[in-house]
């Protein structure tokens, strides 16, 4: 994706609050410009495109998001790692940066979009009930899953990528808009380095380590 301030999917959204807000300043009164004003500013915040220094190393997993762990946990995968690995499961709200960043360098060998209900994305079952959007990636050391889950708020998943493209580590690769979830499972050759309550940055934070 083109790495400007502001990711293209907010244009719409702050062209139009832009053009309520000068309206009601010129036709009703500035003090009610206020209102959309604030909304403007807010929604411009929201779809920030921050720029990040990401590690080199090959051994080492990135947070996929920014945003809260809410739990770290043993899970087996039938859907692309067939096998038992670390699940783990961050919170957005909608204050953090939503645009979701690829954890490993590695080929797309899997995508899978499921439809689904729009419960809370803190809630605990909302990565079986809710909308979500799956990829897998592979490269020479491991396979991880990552997974997108729209929230009450959020209703629309971004992708950027497709079946077969190739990323390199803490690329951007989707977004979903408003307050979310992402997932990602691990191999358990991965030791994870991170806890339920911990606070992570997407494409900054390392989240795992390839065990040596």
């Amino acid at each position: 994706m083109v790495k400007t301030p502001i990711v293209k999917e907010g244009y719409r959204y702050i062209t139009v609050l832009a053009l309520i807000t000068l309206v009601v300043a010129l036709t009703v009164n500035p003090y009610w410009s206020i209102i959309p004003g604030v909304l403007l500013a807010f929604i411009t915040f929201f779809f920030r495109n921050p720029e990040r220094k990401i590690p080199s190393d090959d051994i080492l997993v990135m947070s996929p998001a920014d945003g809260k762990v809410m739990g770290v946990c043993e899970v087996y995968d039938d859907e692309f790692l067939n096998e038992v690995g670390t699940k783990v499961t961050i919170f957005l709200s909608v204050f953090d940066v939503h645009i979701n960043r690829s954890p490993v360098s590695g080929e797309v060998k899997y995508q899978q979009y499921t439809c689904g209900r729009f419960r809370p994305a803190y809630k605990e079952s909302v990565g079986c009930e809710n909308e979500r959007h799956s990829i897998g990636l592979e490269n020479d050391h491991m396979r991880v899953l990552v997974t997108q889950i729209a929230g009450l708020i959020a209703r629309r998943i971004v992708s950027w990528v497709t079946l077969g493209s190739v990323l390199t580590k803490g690329e951007r690769y989707g977004m979903i808009k408003f307050a979310s979830c992402t997932e990602i499972i691990m191999p358990k050759t991965v030791d994870v380095l991170v806890k339920k309550g911990d606070r992570v940055k997407g494409g900054e934070t390392v989240i795992g380590r390839l065990s040596q």
